[in-house]
């Protein structure tokens, strides 16, 4: 499996990625700067968390723009994996790889602390790993985490089973009380209608060794590798 792991100015879980990636699964990850086009023949095309261009005039709004995403969203169209984390989830939505928006916390704060979600679907390029209903420990670091679309884009992603991590309890229960930002539906990772793109607030790559202080993170490589390896058989 080859990674390519985009570095925008202002991107600060670069290093981090491409450490879950090879220091970790122990597969290749190239770094993909934001002026390049060329994808370098990856597998799979990660966006980062950080602060894409400093956030200016809001999150993920430059990163777009960058020459880049072009080739990004090209390549997700094409089918190709895409995973977009934190920031990367916002430049997805900005992009229109994904539906709605980021807004401020509920709370006006900014949230960096570990958070449990519930996984709603195993039959995904990014959860073929993980079982419907495995509870995660991963952390969160945003303060424009608050997902929101209107009442009709929510119900065409209910109905279209594109969520697929939800802020829940430590027991997997969905409540009010375990949304730490507000997002609509308690949603925390959210796919495209093709399966291919996805994005979520919580960092996988923060979760990806025990030394961190939670493994569950890694369900979500190791299911992309899974993928990617069942793939490969079929050509």
């Amino acid at each position: 499996m080859r990674v390519g792991v985009v570095v925008f100015p202002g991107s600060n879980c670069d290093r981090d990625s491409a450490w879950a990636v090879q220091g970790v699964l122990g597969q290749e990850a190239v770094y993909l700067w934001h002026k390049e086009t060329d994808l370098q023949g990856v597998d799979m095309i990660f966006l980062p968390g950080g602060f894409s261009y400093g956030d200016y005039l809001r999150t993920g709004a430059f990163a777009r723009l960058s020459p880049i995403m072009s080739s990004v969203i090209d390549f997700a169209e094409s089918g190709g994996l895409v995973l977009g984390v934190c920031n990367g989830f916002q430049v997805l939505l900005e992009c229109g790889l994904l539906p709605g928006a980021m807004i401020p916390n509920r709370h006006l704060r900014f949230i960096c602390r570990e958070i449990t979600v519930r996984c709603e679907r195993d039959d995904t390029p990014f959860s073929n790993s993980l079982r419907v209903g495995d509870v995660l420990r991963i952390p969160i670091a945003h303060f424009e985490g608050n997902y929101f679309a209107d009442e009709a884009t929510i119900a065409e992603i209910e109905d279209n089973n594109q969520v697929l991590f939800r802020y829940c309890d430590s027991t997997g229960d969905v409540t009010p009380e375990s949304n730490p930002n507000g997002s609509s539906n308690n949603i925390a990772g959210l796919l495209n209608c093709g399966g291919n793109v996805l994005g979520m607030m919580p960092h996988p790559e923060r979760a990806c060794e025990d030394i961190l202080g939670s493994e569950d993170g890694l369900g979500v490589f190791e299911s992309v590798l899974k993928y990617l390896e069942g793939k490969a058989a079929l050509v």
